[in-house]
């Protein structure tokens, strides 16, 4: 699931996803004020425009530049830093953001948890951490491409949080809006706050 991997995807259709913002971001966010947001894994934009709608200053990063691209044209003239970068080998500036939002961003597992300290550390103290992804569970269609067990999950993301975190959200719910071609139906959502 490299860079190439991503931009071939991208550029199997003129618009891979809808658009509109993820239904757990919104239910997630709506209630912060807003500050200084890091949207991993941003695609075609969709969450890093409804942030910045909402007055946030977004840092949108992908691996992929033709999503980036097709979010950039997408975003007319918001606010937005769109970033090309592989998190596994570039981390985020530590406690430089109010909320980092990593929703179906395949982050892949390391054994020192590398990438995944970067990411935590890029809250700062008093942010959000936003972590959501498909209910592995819920479903019985397997993509050889992916392997759900060589990425971290949500849950096992939360089991990783130390003492300076508190836990706001940790649950499988049904997923909203639930898109008629959709192999997953439940999602996985982890909220916490860094002390």
């Amino acid at each position: 699931m490299d860079e190439q991997f991503w931009n071939d995807l991208y550029l199997e259709k003129p618009r891979l996803w809808s658009g509109a913002p993820n239904g757990m971001l919104v239910a997630e966010v709506a209630d912060l004020p807003p500050g200084q947001a890091l949207d991993l894994g941003c695609g075609e934009g969709g969450d890093a425009i409804w942030l910045a709608d909402r007055g946030w200053l977004v840092t949108a990063v992908d691996l992929s530049r033709v999503a980036l691209e097709r979010a950039a044209a997408a975003a007319g003239d918001a606010k937005i830093s769109w970033t090309h970068a592989d998190m596994i080998t570039n981390a985020p500036p530590a406690a430089s953001f109010d909320l980092v939002s990593a929703i179906y961003f395949p982050l892949k597992r390391q054994d020192d948890h590398r990438a995944l300290h970067g990411l935590l550390a890029a809250v700062a103290p008093g942010g959000t951490l936003l972590v959501g992804g498909h209910d592995q569970r819920d479903h019985d269609h397997h993509d050889p491409r992916f392997d759900p067990a060589e990425y971290y999950s949500p849950g096992e993301i939360a089991d990783l949080l130390g003492d300076g975190w508190t836990i706001e959200t940790n649950e499988t719910r049904p997923r909203v809006p639930l898109p008629p071609d959709a192999i997953h139906h439940a999602d996985v959502v982890l909220r916490a706050r860094r002390r």
